[in-house]
């Protein structure tokens, strides 16, 4: 598997290297089937590339193209384009069964041009599976990723609405008034993490005991993320579960966390994983999902509609037109389960 990783990072440079001096030169581009075509010749000058299942050299083809389109989009959009750029040793982590070439068997799966992997089956396939993924993480740990087409399992009907708010006190505010605290993942770590950050930076650059630290250090970063996905996994499924249906803020967060004050924060609440995740939970069970503009969600009055300036350090709403006291995430939350629902009646 290391040495498929090898050959296919090798070749997805090659790629992006032959289309870059293409255009250079005749300033045409090269199409994904015209550098597929040539595999047969790069087989013959680099015997490597046989052990390696076709399908996998094609899906690297594949993700160059990809690579492209979505710069060239970037450019037609005006956005920060963002060149595809050459992978390092460490920079290509998976590779791709599109179609076929690999079977799951009890314990182990079978993976063409590989052989058969020992393997630890969490969870039972359901469906046509359709694209096998292997990946190796930072930490030395190998994973299969199974995508399969199955039918969508609706919940039962909810007639529940509700507005969510988050923050970095409360992640969840909802309009029912009930929050979930932040839980503050990466600062109960931060300790730990920095002193093993310290400790790498102490070992000489290139050495076997650099690379034994190095992967400490990846080894809390993933327990950091892991705990983020689990928390997000089931605080977005006790909401699916509920209500039948979900008002959200659209937040920018990418521009949030550019407040240099605020940034390790809301980074460290991942947002856009929770968000992410009650999305397409949503749409599987059948539930409505909005996302609402969130203008001045905090400054109005979820009762009367009075506006007024509410600074951070503000945390209960007090309107001074029809008397409302009420925290001021769980009357965010009623703001955006009322703008949700006018979005909804307008549709």
């Amino acid at each position: 598997m290391v040495q498929t990783l090898r050959e296919c990072r090798g070749l997805y440079n090659h790629l992006l290297s032959e289309r870059r001096d293409t255009f250079e030169q005749t300033g045409n581009g090269i199409s994904l089937y015209s550098q597929i075509n040539r595999f047969k010749e790069l087989k013959q000058s680099n015997s490597a590339l046989r052990e390696v299942h076709s399908q996998i050299l094609q899906n690297v083809a594949v993700r160059i193209d990809l690579a492209f389109k979505a710069f060239f989009r970037r450019v037609q959009a005006k956005e920060e384009p963002g060149y595809p750029r050459f992978r390092g040793p460490n920079r290509y982590d998976s590779f791709t069964y599109p179609q076929s070439g690999f079977r799951v068997e009890d314990k182990r799966v079978f993976l063409s041009k590989i052989g058969h992997v020992k393997a630890v089956i969490h969870r039972p396939l359901e469906g046509t599976v359709k694209t096998a993924t292997v990946r190796k993480t930072a930490t030395d740990k190998w994973f299969v990723c199974l995508s399969c087409e199955v039918e969508i399992e609706l919940l039962p009907e909810s007639t529940e609405t509700v507005g969510v708010d988050v923050g970095l006190t409360d992640i969840i505010a909802t309009s029912d008034g009930e929050s979930v605290p932040a839980p503050k993942f990466f600062r109960k770590e931060e300790k730990e993490l920095a002193r093993t950050q310290h400790r790498l930076s102490e070992a000489p650059k290139g050495s076997k005991e650099r690379a034994k630290r190095r992967r400490v250090v990846a080894k809390i970063h993933e327990r950091i993320k892991n705990k983020r996905s689990n928390f997000a996994h089931q605080e977005s499924r006790k909401l699916v579960n509920r209500y039948g249906f979900i008002a959200v803020e659209n937040l920018s967060v990418n521009r949030m966390v550019k407040n240099h004050c605020l940034a390790k924060s809301i980074a460290d609440a991942a947002w856009t994983d929770l968000m992410q995740k009650l999305s397409y939970k949503a749409e599987w069970a059948g539930r409505v999902f909005v996302k609402v503009n969130p203008a001045y969600t905090t400054q109005d009055c979820s009762c009367c509609g009075h506006r007024q300036v509410m600074p951070l350090s503000k945390r209960v709403y007090d309107c001074p037109e029809c008397g409302l006291s009420l925290d001021r995430d769980t009357n965010a939350a009623k703001n955006i389960r009322r703008l949700g629902l006018e979005s909804l009646e307008t549709a």
